[in-house]
């Protein structure tokens, strides 16, 4: 069974404007080694979230769109 899904990666300082050209369906942020709370922590442009498209954080990508949200990432 084939699934016709295509995926692309593509680094988080891909400008928005070239994110919202491709016409996804959906964005997965993904982990990374940084916390979000450090310092030079890598930032994606905060219209990620205006697409109109489902969004999944795993790890950092989570902290990620906590952070960019309004909430607070702290350690556990």
């Amino acid at each position: 069974m084939t699934l016709s899904v295509y995926c692309e990666i593509v680094p988080f300082s891909t400008p928005l404007e070239r994110l919202k050209a491709k016409q996804p369906r959906g964005i997965i942020l993904s982990g990374g080694p940084k916390s979000v709370s450090d310092e030079g922590a890598p930032q994606c442009d905060p219209g990620v979230f205006d697409l109109g498209v489902p969004v999944l954080g795993i790890c950092y990508g989570m902290q990620l769109m906590t952070s960019v949200l309004g909430g607070r990432v702290t350690q556990s």
